[in-house]
This record gives C-alpha cells, structure tokens and sequence, in this order.
C-alpha cells in the first residue's frame, strides 16, 4: 500500500514538474515573440554572433569581396593614388588604370550607383586594416534596425523569422555585403506604404535605388499602389476576358489626368540631384558605368542559364569560363540566346506581375516580391546575396507557414552550399566543375522557378499569408499621422471597393 502511494506521489509530482516546465516554455516562447523587451532581442543577438562568425573567413583575406568598397571609397576621398594606403595593393587591381591617375572626388564605383560611397566611408572611420570588422559592425547594426522595423510593424514571429531566414540562407555572406541596406529601405518603403504614408514610402524607395539599382523596378508597383489608394486608378471589372481587356486598359489611361503625381516628382528630384551632383564630377562614372557594367557581363555560373549552357556543351556548344566582372562567367555561341531567352521571360513576368497588380489581385508588399522573384531568377547573374533582398520582404509579408518553408529552407541550404562552401573548398578545380556544383546550382534554381511560379499564380494559396498575417497590437507613432486609427490594421478588414468595382466585393488579396 505504501509502495502505490509513493508512485502515485512520484507520479503526480512528476506531472506537476512536466506542466510546470511547459509554463515556463511557453512563458519564455512568447516573450521571444514579444514586440519589447529584452528577451525580444535575444533572436537577433544570437544571430549577429553566427553571422559575425559565418563571415569571420574572410576577415583578413585579402581578395575579399568587401574590400572592393575600401578600395572605392579610398580613391574617391583621396584619389588614385590613395590605394598604396591599403594593405595590400594587389586587391585593387580590378580597378582601370586610368583610375589610379584620378584627383580626388573623381572616382566612383564601377558597378554601383555613387551614392553607396555613403556606406562604403562610413567603415573608414576605422583603421584600415580593421575595414572588414568595421563594415560587418556596420552591417550588423543594419540588420538590426530590420529586426526592429519587424518587431514594431510586422505580424507576430515576422522578426524571429527574418533571423532564421538570414542564418540559414546568408550565413557566411550577410555582414561581408552592403545589401542589407537597400533591403532594409525596400522594408521601410512597403511598411510605409501599407500605412499611407506615400512621401515617406517614395523617399526611401529613392535612396534604395541610390544604392543598388534594383529596387528601381518597384516604382510602378508603388506608383499603382498609391493610385488604387487614392481610387485615382481604374480597376477593371471582373472577369477580365481577352475581348475586354483593350477597352479596359483604354479606360484606365483616360483617367492619367487623375493620377497624383506630387510623390513621384519628389522621387525623381531627389535621384536626379543626387546622381546629378556626382555626374558633374565624373559623368561617365555616375551615369552610365553601372548599365555598361550590367549590359557587358556574361552569364554568371550560378545564374539560371548556367545550367543550360553547360547542357548545350554535350551538344556540340562548347563553354570557356573566364573571370571577370568580380565573378565566374560563361562563355558561349549561345550564350545571347539565353539571355534574350531570360530577359524576354523577366520582360513577361514583370508585365504579368502589374498586371494582376492593376485588377487588384496584389497589394504593394506581394507585387514587391513577385518583382524580385521574377529578376532573380531570370537574370544572367545569381550572386548569394540576392536573397537578402528577399529576406525581409518574406518575413514581413508573414511568408513562413509550413508552404514557405518546404520550399524556401531547400533554397537557402543550398545557397550557403554552393557559397561559401564550394567556392572556398580546397579543390584544384575550377568552382564549376567541383563535385556536386552545377547540380546544386540546377536544384537551387529549379526550386526558385518553382517558387515564382506558385508564387504569381498562386500555386497552394502561397499568397494567403498576407490574409491573416496583419494584426496590429500597438500603434505605431512612427508612421501614423492625424487621423489614422490605432487599429490601422484587422484579419477581417477590407478596403472599400475600387471605381469599376462591385461594391459588395471586398478588395481582393
């Protein structure tokens, strides 16, 4: 009798500990999940630590990628001359000669707008030797700010999931490249415009474009955006048919006296002065260095006609790797076949894109990456850091149910496989033919094909994210103005219907 009475005291003692312990875990768990406090950080702490040691190889070495930006950063404060200050010369060889005969203010980057010139010396500040820990501070401080933006203005578990998405798919890259930032503009542009503040939203898609060229390709997603919003844009009727659509688009340019253009003058005054101001120092180096860069390069290796050409090789098309443009290219006779090929695909889906856009089928956050989706992976150059300019984006949009994250996990593992742990293998072989890279290369791809194709035509309701994913439990003081509601945002609202519209029919998502 006593021997059952201790079990069943043992039992129930063991029982009480057990859901004790789950109190406190899932305790802990929402306080992970929590928009404030000091747990609510700890995610993003741990994840700058793996990062700073993911990116912790190339550090010191001396051909890394990030010291490209010293380089550039030193010639135009100093001139030409100014390599010989940083140890060693050799790596800024990749510039044109004519290059180290330039004064001071006269030498801007080769294949990125001169605004970046802003972040680039911002790293100066340290000692040079120190440039690349300074420049991944620098970067970690950026992601942080992310990881801030999404805590305050993202659905539950956004910010947790940009940390895990940034580990498992920029591990050993993020804080080494300066795509962070314009990421993080390309966020604070989206949140902005989903708030209606659309000065602020063009403002900072203008300065994401002054860093990288990319983000350039939102401006008509975001233009439509602000016109639905001021019902100054005609949305077709539903269903559009073949038949209807030429008068359909007919009415929607009629209305082009309607539209608001106040916002979209200030974004192009703002890049015209800033990229004018360095045009008169070097015109060349300000205007058109990044197109001819652009246009001049091949096929990259990680691209998506990599794959192809390497195929064609078996049939009588043969491939020659070169160097250039700061990557690994190939060359071959059908090499501006598959461009065209690619950039006739990026031309449609782009098309395609705003087109479901303008019936009303996308709002400005899911027409942003259904953009990226398309440029990634029709582009002739896939370097591992693309994906940053997703990252955000996705976590944002609420974009990691168990749909994401069969296909996305995949993506990112073999990102970071591919770089940096084939390039940097210790293997005679060039990176393309390295045991297991072109097939990694294939699959990574092939994955992302998929993705932007279930993602436009929205394959396994993989855009339904967005209709559950916003429910504001805070105000924001940031972005709300006179007027706006604390409750901005609900999983049941719906924004009142378009001109052209049923009026009983909710705004489609």
């Amino acid at each position: 009798m006593r021997d059952k009475l201790r079990m069943s005291w043992k039992e129930m003692t063991e029982k009480q500990l057990s859901g004790e312990a789950k109190k406190v875990l899932v305790k802990f768990w929402d306080r992970l999940l929590a928009r404030q406090g000091i747990i609510a950080y700890l995610p993003i702490m741990v994840s700058i630590i793996l990062l700073f040691l993911g990116d912790s190889w190339e550090y010191f070495q001396v051909h890394a990628p990030v010291t490209r930006y010293a380089c550039y950063a030193l010639t135009f404060w100093l001139g030409g001359s100014a390599v010989h200050l940083y140890p060693p010369l050799a790596h800024c060889n990749y510039l044109p000669g004519a290059t180290f005969t330039l004064p001071p203010f006269h030498a801007l980057p080769l294949e990125y707008p001169p605004f970046s010139l802003v972040l680039y010396s911002l790293a100066l500040f340290a000692p040079l030797h120190y440039y690349t820990i300074a420049f991944a501070i620098l970067m970690a401080l950026t992601t942080l700010s992310i990881y801030w933006l999404l805590l305050r203005h993202g659905p539950r578990g956004a910010a947790m999931a940009f940390t895990i998405y940034l580990v498992i798919g920029a591990w050993g890259f993020a804080l080494g490249r300066f795509d962070l930032a314009p990421a993080a503009l390309t966020l604070l542009c989206v949140i902005a415009a989903e708030r209606k503040r659309w000065t602020f939203a063009y403002i900072a898609l203008a300065f994401a474009i002054l860093l990288k060229i990319y983000p350039i390709l939102f401006l008509p997603a975001l233009f439509i955006a602000a016109q639905q919003n001021a019902r100054r844009l005609y949305t077709p009727q539903q269903p559009l048919t073949l038949a209807s659509f030429p008068a359909e688009l007919s009415q929607t340019l009629r209305d082009i006296r309607r539209w608001h253009w106040k916002n979209t003058i200030i974004f192009f005054a703002i890049l015209l002065a800033v990229t004018g101001f360095f045009a008169l120092l070097n015109f060349q180096g300000a205007v058109l260095s990044q197109l001819n860069y652009f246009a001049d390069r091949p096929v990259q290796i990680e691209s998506t006609g990599s794959p192809i050409l390497f195929l064609a090789a078996h049939f009588g098309y043969p491939v020659k790797l070169v160097f250039s443009f700061g990557s690994s290219n190939v060359i071959s006779e059908l090499g501006r076949s598959v461009e065209f090929f690619l950039d006739a695909l990026l031309v449609l889906g782009y098309l395609y894109v705003l087109f479901v856009q303008w019936r009303g089928k996308l709002d400005v956050t899911q027409a942003f990456i259904a953009i990226l989706l398309v440029f990634i992976v029709t582009g002739k150059v896939f370097s591992p850091q693309y994906l940053i300019w997703l990252i955000p984006l996705l976590a944002y949009s609420g974009a990691y149910n168990r749909s994401w994250l069969i296909i996305w996990v995949p993506i990112s593992l073999l990102t970071i496989y591919i770089f940096p742990y084939l390039y940097t293998s210790n293997s005679n072989l060039p990176v393309p033919y390295r045991p297991g890279f072109i097939e990694s290369v294939t699959a990574r791809n092939a994955l992302l094909a998929l993705l932007t194709l279930a993602y436009l035509f929205n394959w396994w309701q993989l855009r339904s994210t967005r209709e559950w994913r916003r429910t504001k439990v805070r105000s924001s003081t940031f972005f709300r103005g006179r007027g706006d509601r604390e409750d901005h945002y609900s999983p049941s609202a719906t924004l009142p219907p378009l001109p052209g519209r049923d009026k009983a029919r909710p705004y489609e998502t």
